[in-house]
């Protein structure tokens, strides 16, 4: 096995641990949300997630150049304008249907790539693609009507499918930690933008303490820097069906921690994306790395096409 193939068995996997750190977080919001309001669990989360990224890799931010800080700033706006949507168009959509649409990203993100950056897209890829969103579907959906919180959690979609696009094109092994920070901080600005102008509500229990500070450094901080170094080393299209094992850890935790039974539907739909896992791996890959161009791994490598700022 070569060494650029081991890096990206281990960015695959490093996406499967932020997936799982996601998926841990359903429960959890659940009970914290009769705590606080949405939009101060968002704002709190992230500000603590940037703040203790920064005290504990501010060097790695000085260490970005000002192309780098742009990047880092855009990618944050556009994560934490989804984030915002999708919080809006949750309490206007029922759940399940909400995490369907969230999923769609995972087609939206060949579909970006191909028109934006003309990425050559197997069918392999595309048949991975199609198990993802059919497996979201048995997971997720029991019904979907066209609604104004439809479409709020579908433009945050195509804003996930954007960011992961965005990380896919600019992060590199050199930058990552840096990059990862900026973006935290931009996060909890904008959703302390939002949620500060009527108050901001904190935790009344300690238990609701331990899990905004669990999903601030966990699911928050820890999991934005694993994506952003593991898309250095992995395409948009194949980090984003990777991605799509969320759900699926979700319903695993749920089963497993929240008393929930599991159903046909919860088999059915993780069999469908675990299958989708396992035709992504097993696609051939167009050189050193699948998205199409050099690898990234060397701070040096050949320039890659650029979104727009």
């Amino acid at each position: 096995m070569t060494s650029v193939r081991r890096t990206e068995l281990l960015a695959t996997f490093a996406l499967l641990g932020v997936t799982a750190s996601w998926g841990s977080t359903f429960f959890m919001i659940k009970d914290l949300l009769h705590e606080i309001s949405v939009l101060d669990f968002l704002g709190l989360r992230f500000a603590i997630a940037g703040t203790a990224a920064f005290a504990a890799a501010h060097r790695s931010v000085f260490r970005l150049s000002r192309r780098d800080v742009s990047h880092a700033v855009v990618l944050g706006l556009v994560y934490g304008s989804a984030q915002l949507l999708q919080t809006i168009g949750l309490s206007q959509t029922a759940a399940s249907v909400s995490g369907f649409v969230t999923g769609m990203y995972v087609v939206a993100t060949p579909l970006l790539a191909a028109g934006l950056f003309r990425e050559h897209i197997r069918v392999t890829v595309w048949l991975a693609v199609a198990l993802s969103a059919t497996g979201l579907g048995f997971l997720a959906l029991n019904g979907l009507s066209v609604s104004l919180g439809v479409g709020l959690i579908f433009a945050a979609a195509m804003l996930y499918a954007v960011h992961i696009l965005g990380l896919g094109q600019w992060s590199r092994t050199d930058n990552a930690v840096g990059l990862s920070v900026v973006q935290l901080m931009v996060i909890g600005a904008l959703c302390l933008v939002f949620t500060a102008p009527s108050g901001i509500g904190t935790p009344q229990s300690p238990g609701g303490w331990t899990a905004l500070v669990y999903m601030a450094i966990v699911p928050g901080a820890m999991a934005i820097l694993a994506q952003t170094w593991a898309q250095a080393h992995l395409s948009a299209t194949r980090t984003a069906v990777i991605m799509t094992m969320e759900p699926v850890w979700a319903a695993f935790f749920a089963v497993l921690f929240g008393g929930e039974s599991l159903t046909t539907r919860m088999v059915v739909g993780g069999g469908f994306v675990l299958t989708a896992m396992y035709v992504i791996e097993l696609s051939p890959r167009d050189g050193p790395s699948d998205s199409g161009h050099p690898s990234r791994h060397e701070a040096t490598a050949a320039p890659t096409p650029q979104l727009p700022l």
